[in-house]
């Protein structure tokens, strides 16, 4: 059985597990707010992150040595098709450079390479944030300069897609499905026999609103507000993507510290998730179209799927659609172990990453 280190870095902490083969040995996760803001630049971080993981294996009695792979969360790289990427210099350099777009997930990849370095010890990613499946009549927006792209959370989304596909007794590469991803950002992907053919761009403005992120604005408004002279670009951005959605509402984007203003009788709360399902809703059903009326079930994912007002709101208007079926939470660790114990297997066979 495979021993697999799996490392996935957020923006205010880093997870790391290893897995023998698709079981967890141990899972831990580290929060390091005052250190990250104190190094706002994500490459800044990695020295600081890598002395954490250090000392976790260290703890857990983990040799790298022993390892038969290393598995990263993928970051923000080019846009490219799903499955398990061997991680290459072109790969690193392009995350270390941050060329398309900063994260936290860019780091991923580069801390493995960097634990592995002088071992022979495979070292992976798996489905990306920029996996881009999507068919060619999903890319237009309406402005030739402006095409769709796709930034959004396949990893877990797929994930679910199997665990579904495994409780049905066939193979996901058969089944159509609608999947929501809903957490800090929301993805709603069209799954069509294992190819995710369109998605809403979950970090950049499309789609619901989320925990923390506006999604699709009315343009005239975005245009004066950009324009007013009150904000900097960033300064945009920052409330955009980070202090949107349920945050600018109700001053929280905790699920469970909602649930229970909702059980108090908190109205604006209730109207406030009532909105966000209706607005999930309403993506989920423009996928429809997608399927011609041929969609074998919706899946509910992600930290905000716990919350049963919405999952309950979205469900009650899309179950004419197909069954909906409630996956609360989300599992990047295992799903990354699983994507390399398969190429490690020989069940899969790992892909190259080449720069554009």
């Amino acid at each position: 059985m495979s021993l697999i280190l799996v490392l996935n870095p957020g923006s205010t902490s880093t997870k790391i597990a290893v897995y023998a083969g698709e079981n967890p040995v141990f899972v831990r996760s580290i929060r390091h707010e005052t250190e990250s803001s104190r190094q706002p630049r994500v490459i800044d971080q990695l020295a600081f992150r890598l002395r954490l993981v250090r000392e976790v294996l260290a703890e857990e009695k983990v040799v790298l040595e022993d390892l038969d792979a290393i598995i990263g969360r993928g970051g923000l790289l080019h846009p490219m098709e799903g499955g398990t990427y061997k991680v290459s210099q072109d790969m690193i350099d392009d995350m270390a450079q941050c060329r398309y777009g900063e994260h936290a997930s860019n780091l991923g990849a580069i801390m493995a390479a960097e634990l592995a370095s002088d071992l022979p010890i495979s070292v992976f990613i798996a489905d990306p944030v920029v996996v881009d499946e999507m068919i060619a009549e999903a890319k237009y927006s309406g402005w030739p300069e402006f095409e769709r792209i796709a930034i959004s959370h396949p990893l877990n989304q797929r994930a679910v897609a199997k665990r579904f596909a495994r409780s049905q007794g066939r193979p996901y590469e058969e089944l159509n499905l609608i999947i929501a991803h809903m957490g800090g950002g929301f993805s709603v992907g069209a799954h069509r026999q294992g190819k995710i053919v369109d998605v809403n761009n979950a970090l950049d403005g499309d789609g619901p609103f989320s925990a923390e992120r506006t999604g699709s604005l009315p343009l005239r408004s975005v245009l004066d507000f950009c324009y007013s002279g009150k904000y900097s670009r960033e300064e945009a951005k920052r409330l955009f993507i980070g202090q949107g959605g349920l945050y600018a509402y109700l001053g929280t984007k905790d699920g469970v510290e909602i649930e229970k203003s909702i059980e108090a009788g908190d109205e604006k709360a209730i109207m406030v998730i009532k909105a966000m399902a209706y607005q999930t809703a309403k993506e989920i059903s423009s996928l429809g179209a997608v399927f011609c009326g041929n969609l074998d079930a919706i899946l509910l994912t992600g930290g905000l799927a716990y919350m049963k007002a919405l999952t309950d709101g979205i469900s009650e208007r899309v179950e004419y659609l197909a069954p909906v079926y409630v996956f609360p939470g989300e599992d990047e660790m295992g799903a990354l172990a699983l994507a390399a114990e398969e190429v490690l297997s020989g069940e899969k066979t790992a892909k190259e990453y080449a720069a554009f």
